[in-house]
């Protein structure tokens, strides 16, 4: 006999907390709590090797964060967004799918490390009508854009690049987009990301035509770490899965 939950039996996964220690001693903050939630099906729950990467470049180059206005992606516990405003950006736009326990989970992150003057947190579907996020600050485009291990979602890589370009301060702004290969036998579809990135934008070409639009970046790979293995469990090259990389795109 099959015996159905009901809902108010299933009990979700309890929030996780980790806590990300920078590496200057001097940085203050010094540490950094980071809540997850329990489980959640946009991976949210994980506290990704390519955002620790993110967190220790921001801290080791504080001048592209200092006050700039900074936009992070799919954000999850947002961790790079936190390090951006504790070195002292302008303002830092913290987003991800507009999900209340995901949004909720971003706020209570910048509420604990008591970085709000700094953060705002808001909802946002990639692809989607920019006009709001322009608003948020005083120049209506970024100087930074943050994409932290989003570009495993393959179907989402044209909606992450129209959001991109439409937001990026052309010639002096910059995507930072830094992942790890979860799948060694999808890498190729992975980096497919830049492949698109940098063909020519023309306007005139129907923008549903993913074989052929275009967003005109130029894109560059200048970052390679090697972290621990996230997930032991999963099948292929250790070495690959563990090794995040670092990309940058800007507008010429």
């Amino acid at each position: 006999m099959t015996t159905i939950q009901s809902d108010e039996e299933y009990q979700a996964p309890a929030p996780t907390t980790e806590v990300y220690t920078r590496q200057n001693e001097h940085s203050q903050p010094r540490s950094l709590s980071i809540q997850l939630v329990g489980s959640h099906p946009l991976w949210a729950h994980h506290l990704w090797n390519a955002s620790k990467v993110f967190a220790s470049f921001f801290d080791s180059h504080p001048e592209i964060c200092r006050d700039k206005y900074i936009l992070e992606l799919g954000a999850g516990g947002a961790l790079p967004s936190l390090v951006a405003a504790a070195n002292n950006a302008a303002k830092v736009v913290v987003t991800d799918y507009p999900d209340k326990e995901l949004i909720d989970n971003i706020q209570y992150n910048v509420d604990t490390n008591r970085l709000g003057e700094r953060i705002l947190v808001e909802g946002y579907v990639w692809g989607t009508s920019t006009a709001g996020l322009r608003k948020k600050i005083p120049q209506a485009t970024y100087d930074v854009i943050i994409l932290s291990d989003l570009v495993f979602n393959h179907s989402q890589h044209h909606a992450m690049l129209r959001t991109c370009r439409e937001l990026l301060t052309p010639k002096t702004g910059r995507v930072y987009v830094f992942y790890t290969h979860h799948r060694p036998h999808l890498a190729h579809r992975d980096v497919e990301f830049f492949n698109i990135a940098k063909r020519p934008y023309d306007a005139s070409v129907d923008p549903d035509d993913r074989d052929a639009v275009g967003y005109g970046f130029e894109v560059d790979h200048f970052l390679q770490e090697k972290m621990n293995v996230m997930f032991e469990e999963d099948s292929g090259d250790v070495e690959v899965r563990s090794t995040v990389h670092g990309w940058q795109l800007w507008l010429p």
